[in-house]
């Protein structure tokens, strides 16, 4: 009779010691490579943007390039899958993410958990956004378009640059919070949306201000609100969506970093280090201050915390029957 193998409890340990040791060597050298900020948005919206320029100054502090990848799509969800996947996480894969995260595991069906599947790295900024219109639009405030829109005098409709993105979850969230019915028509990004708000086609767009403030400063649309909770230094004539009748109402669009949960934590404190310095650099501030951002907690555990807080938000928005998931 064959005897049956049953491995020496020397050797399980030393093999787990030489386990232990390559990730140390791994992290005491890391990087000694390019790496990849794999940005699951759409190019030119204030995920790109931003995240080019904290690239460019983890690059320096790292001593190796950092180079933004875009890979859009599902609202955010096929990139932040694919880091969540990777075969090698090795660290020189990362993600940064924005609020889908928070809301995908509530309102999308996902192939991973990004709870348990990815690992928060470090908080950067939470970002509000601009409820604009044409500027041919006869609405000069929230007051006149919902009493238009509840009068029947119009049927609005709102764009977005995709399901379960910020721009849309932020319409369906006035929606529920004033009582009035909107079609939801999402773009691939929120740039498409603009030449038909412009013209007149979709009533109104809700976009992050990295990206809805120059169009806004350029004329060609109208804000008529704002959703952070007061008014931006940037736009100080633009009332807040809670001033005008809806108080409490709040909303950002928050942006930070993640890798996927196997990345050692000695290359996970590497890169957190790298980020957080690259936060209080003169060109990353600036970006931030342009946008009229907000910072989060920074510190990976910190971020964590305030991160899964944040699912459970969107989770409590959906159980009460505010938002509904997709199909």
């Amino acid at each position: 009779m064959p005897r049956s193998y049953r491995p020496n409890g020397l050797l399980i340990i030393f093999y787990g010691f030489i386990a232990l040791f390559s990730n140390i060597v791994i992290a005491a050298n890391f990087p000694t490579r390019p790496l990849t900020m794999i940005i699951p948005y759409a190019a030119g919206g204030s995920a790109d943007v931003l995240g080019r320029v904290i690239a460019d100054e983890m690059g320096r502090i790292l001593g190796q390039p950092v180079i933004p990848e875009l890979k859009p799509g599902a609202g955010g969800n096929i990139g932040a899958e694919y880091v969540a996947k990777l075969v090698k996480p090795d660290g020189y894969s990362f993600l940064f993410a924005s609020v889908s995260l928070s809301t995908g595991p509530s309102l999308a069906k996902l192939n991973f958990d990004p709870t348990k599947d990815l690992k928060a790295v470090a908080g950067v900024a939470s970002i509000p956004s601009l409820m604009l219109v044409s500027n041919d639009s006869p609405y000069q405030n929230l007051s006149e378009f919902v009493s238009a829109v509840k009068t029947n005098r119009i049927k609005a409709s709102f764009g977005s640059s995709g399901n379960n993105t910020g721009s849309h979850l932020v319409g369906e969230l006035f929606k529920s919070a004033s009582g009035i019915e909107m079609t939801h028509v999402p773009y691939k990004g929120s740039g498409a949306v603009y030449p038909d708000l412009i013209a007149g086609r979709i009533t109104v767009l809700t976009d992050v201000m990295g990206s809805s403030l120059p169009q806004a400063k350029g004329g060609m649309v109208r804000a008529i609100a704002i959703t952070s909770t007061k008014r931006s230094k940037l736009l100080p004539n633009v009332p807040t969506i809670a001033e005008q009748g809806y108080p409490g109402f709040e909303f950002g669009t928050w942006f930070g970093f993640f890798a996927p949960a196997g990345v050692p934590d000695d290359v996970l404190k590497t890169l957190e280090q790298a980020i957080l310095q690259a936060l209080k650099t003169d060109a990353v501030k600036e970006r931030l201050d342009a946008v009229g951002a907000t910072l989060l907690p920074g510190p990976g555990v910190e971020f964590e915390k305030w991160y899964l807080a944040d699912v459970q938000r969107w989770a409590k928005l959906v159980k009460e029957g505010r938002l509904q998931k997709s199909d």
